[in-house]
């Protein structure tokens, strides 16, 4: 016999609950795991500047007029050199799921 995932079920000192309740929810951390272990290789493969832009803007969490700063360049040219490497990045992942 089947049974409703909604349907109640007497789970002792607790009360009712919802057959639903037991069935494991998606792990949003376990998918970025995931994804970490896909992006580490391909961003082991970027140049040197490619992956000091990625560390300063997703882990130092420097803007990108400051990553500028650090590397004497305009704020328009990291814009265009993370757009850049990120598609790589996006490239790199497409084809390896």
């Amino acid at each position: 016999a089947s049974s409703s995932l909604d349907a109640a079920i007497n789970s002792g000192d607790e009360g009712e609950a919802a057959l639903a309740d037991f069935i494991g929810a998606d792990d949003s951390a376990l998918e970025l795991v995931e994804d970490f272990n896909a992006l580490a290789p391909l961003i082991a493969e970027l140049d040197d500047r490619e992956r000091r832009i990625i560390h300063m803007r997703f882990v130092d969490e420097l803007t990108q007029a400051q990553i500028g700063e650090h590397l004497g360049v305009s704020q328009m040219h990291v814009s265009r050199l993370l757009t850049r490497t990120l598609a790589k990045l996006r490239a790199g992942m497409l084809t390896t799921r």
